[in-house]
């Protein structure tokens, strides 16, 4: 069985996994957002070609459509997401333009740490592929083994946002991906798995907070770090109890006018304004004065026309209207909620004890869909922090064992 798991490829890995949406590196933000509020996924690929990308009508576009050209022509270069967007909207300058600033190339989203994105080949091994996740990448760039046929090429037009080079869709792994795949056999790692974290040694407590009454506004640089690591911002009390957290997994749930919020509210009132039931419209009003206040009027025309046109969320908390319905997203447009591909979450932490077992906690994130669980005491004091990273460096010194 050890045998069998390592032997294991990439390609095995990405059955079933839905081909990438992209946009080429020379499109706008806003193409950027019109995708990211039409698709299923948080993140978008973005690509650079040297040649013009085309749709499969032949007209130009923002989406990559390359055939017969080397596989150097085109790469995926990064991926973004409403957080980048969100963040970058933050800046002064861009709070009082925002459809100038919206005008820009996607391509100034992008953070400037190489490695965060990797082309892999689908025979590359599972233990080379967790290798490159610990030195850094998030996502693993996968050729999509079948080939479209010259059938499907004539009845059935690839997506104008899906990548496809040479006949080939490409998919990306991540994290969660490999930690999924390593849970289904989970009883090879024995008795690993029902280890404590604690005795493990995998609770980090390098990790970023914010205090409940501080402007959310100090908390950007620390949203944009933990968008690349991967984690949260823990909002904590006087005394570093944890209370929730400001996490971009929430944040990419919302759409750019959240911007606004992030920086006239505090971080406890953010946390209420990004909840999965909607902003309350106390906050709303918050928002549109201290706007107003600070003569920002872009946004504050843009943040009153994305108001308008969807109207005010329900501030409720009735379970059974929410269960009844598809949650909004925290700004004022919904879009294709399928809980396989995207989890609409509350600002609520998900936590574990210094004294869970290593696999109660690998299922904790998974059903949640996040890549760490926060580490707390029975006072709820804050220990640190635990990460898919930090799972995958136990099963990766375990695999040396049997390898």
């Amino acid at each position: 069985m050890a045998v069998r798991l390592l032997s294991h490829e990439l390609s095995d890995l990405c059955l079933g996994k839905p081909a990438l949406r992209s946009l080429s590196v020379t499109s706008t933000i806003a193409e950027a957002l019109e995708v990211l509020k039409t698709s299923d996924d948080n993140f978008v690929s973005v690509w650079s070609c040297d040649h013009k990308a085309k749709t499969s009508s032949g007209f130009e576009s923002a989406a990559v459509f390359c055939d017969n050209y080397d596989d150097d022509d085109c790469r995926c270069v990064g991926k973004v997401c409403m957080v980048d967007v969100i963040c970058y909207l933050c800046k002064d300058e861009n709070l009082v333009s925002p459809s100038v600033a919206l005008k820009e190339p996607v391509s100034v989203l992008l953070p400037k740490i190489p490695g965060l994105v990797l082309h892999v080949e689908p025979s590359c091994s599972l233990l080379n592929a967790i290798d490159l996740i610990l030195e850094g990448a998030q996502n693993l760039v996968v050729p999509i083994k079948t080939k479209l046929s010259n059938k499907r090429k004539q009845h059935q037009k690839p997506s104008p946002t899906v990548t496809v080079h040479k006949g080939r869709e490409f998919c990306w792994l991540t994290q969660e991906d490999v930690i999924r795949f390593l849970l289904s056999s989970i009883g090879l790692f024995s008795p690993v798995p029902a280890f404590s974290i604690d005795t493990l040694g995998i609770i980090s407590s390098e990790i970023l907070t914010i205090e409940y009454h501080s402007p959310a506004s100090a908390a950007i640089g620390a949203i944009s770090r933990t968008l690349v690591d991967q984690t949260s911002v823990a909002v904590v009390d006087s005394e570093g109890c944890l209370i929730g957290e400001i996490s971009p997994f929430t944040l990419a749930c919302c759409d750019e006018t959240v911007a606004a919020a992030v920086k006239t509210l505090s971080s406890g009132d953010l946390m209420a304004y990004i909840d999965c039931g909607g902003p309350p419209e106390d906050l709303v009003r918050v928002v549109s004065s201290r706007l107003k206040e600070r003569n920002l009027n872009g946004m504050l025309e843009h943040f009153s026309m994305s108001m308008s046109c969807g109207g005010f969320s329900s501030s409720s908390s009735d379970e059974e209207s929410m269960a009844a319905s598809p949650l909004p997203r925290s700004g004022r447009y919904s879009r294709s909620m399928s809980y396989s591909a995207r989890m609409v979450r509350r600002a609520e932490a998900i936590v574990c004890h210094p004294k869970s077992s290593l696999v109660a906690v690998m299922i904790q994130a998974i059903s949640h869909r996040v890549n760490y669980v926060w580490v707390i005491e029975d006072d709820c004091s804050l220990v640190g922090i635990v990460t898919f990273s930090d799972m995958l460096k136990v099963f990766r010194e375990h695999l040396e064992t049997i390898a």
